[in-house]
């Protein structure tokens, strides 16, 4: 056998590789469009589903049929479309949709800011500075559209992790869950729902914070909203402060600093729990390393997902004690932490 022929299944996986983002972009536009919304009810012509959702058909059908070998539609005869159980996640109504996510990650501020991680590599600066010329978190509080779709695709992508938790974790002995950078509050709903026993606090910057989803849920005459920094502190006098996706936010020094006000809050015998991608302490294959180069890209100088062994690290420096990763849901493990003494 040739060398050329040895190698030929190596280059065809390499260049399926590199097709990744071209894959992502046209599964972004889709999303964009409302394509999958439109053939919810059923096939349709290419050029019926430009009409609804105001594309050029022909340029629309080269973008299905490409859509067409990665199952994300499925093309029938007479350049019709149907939709499948895949594409169904693209729909804007149902349960599951990740259509807010789908979208986010072919916008140009974030797909950019992609095109940055050689420089972040380099330098171990967030690449999204590099390209914008601010931080993701400026960025996203000056221009308030991005903030949308970022808000709303971070509340797809997690919705149903989140709202496992809630039922998986045991918060029945709890007074009082505090929710740190809880956001729009779909993770305490969540756990107020599940426990009606427990009582919430919900906690983020003032302008952030924000009760629809507690409210809708029907759990809001449990649940007190919070404005504030957890860097300053977080409220006083909860059984267990729950942060999502908060602690991979931020380098050593600032995690530490958020665990270390938990600590000092939380009423003895209180608990920390951590929802967060854990990095694999062995080299077996993980989503949390893709996830983990989103940090290196998105978010500040020195935040990254971390292996259980550095969680205790910080843990311990924060004057906590790691009890153990006790669950694992979705893309999250739930990472658990008790007070070692009162910290300070």
């Amino acid at each position: 056998m040739s060398s050329d022929e040895s190698g030929a299944p190596l280059r065809a996986h390499m260049m399926q590789l590199t097709w990744g983002s071209m894959v992502s972009q046209a599964i972004s536009v889709a999303a964009d469009l409302g394509v999958v919304d439109a053939l919810a009810a059923g096939p349709r012509r290419v050029d019926e589903i430009a009409t609804t959702v105001g594309a050029d058909a022909s340029s629309l059908y080269r973008l299905l049929r490409a859509l067409g070998d990665v199952g994300v539609v499925e093309e029938l005869d007479g350049r019709r479309f149907a939709t499948t159980p895949l594409g169904d996640l693209l729909r804007s109504d149902v349960a599951d949709s990740l259509r807010e996510w789908a979208i986010m990650v072919g916008r140009p501020f974030h797909r950019m800011a992609w095109t940055g991680l050689l420089g972040g590599v380099r330098t171990g600066e967030p690449a999204f500075e590099q390209v914008h010329g601010a931080s993701c978190w400026d960025h996203v509080r000056d221009q308030a559209e991005d903030g949308r779709i970022i808000d709303a695709a971070m509340t797809v992508a997690s919705s149903r992790s989140l709202a496992a938790i809630a039922g998986e974790y045991d918060f029945g002995a709890a007074g009082m869950v505090v929710d740190v950078g809880g956001g729009r509050g779909g993770l305490i709903a969540a756990i107020l729902a599940a426990n009606p026993g427990v009582r919430g606090v919900l906690f983020d910057l003032p302008h952030v914070v924000a009760g629809q989803i507690v409210e809708a849920t029907g759990v809001g005459d449990r649940c007190e909203y919070i404005g504030g920094s957890f860097f300053e502190e977080v409220p006083a006098g909860g059984d267990v402060y729950v942060l999502a996706n908060i602690i991979h936010d931020w380098d050593d020094e600032r995690a530490a600093e958020i665990l270390r006000n938990c600590g000092n809050a939380m009423k003895p015998g209180g608990r920390i729990l951590l929802a967060e991608a854990v990095l694999p302490d062995t080299l077996e294959a993980s989503p949390a390393k893709l996830m983990d180069l989103e940090m290196l890209v998105m978010n500040v100088r020195g935040a990254r997902q971390r292996t259980a062994t550095e969680y205790r690290e910080l843990f311990t420096r924060a004057g906590l004690q790691m009890s153990g990763i006790v669950d694992r849901i979705g893309p999250f493990d739930l990472v658990e932490a008790v007070a070692t003494e009162r910290c300070g």
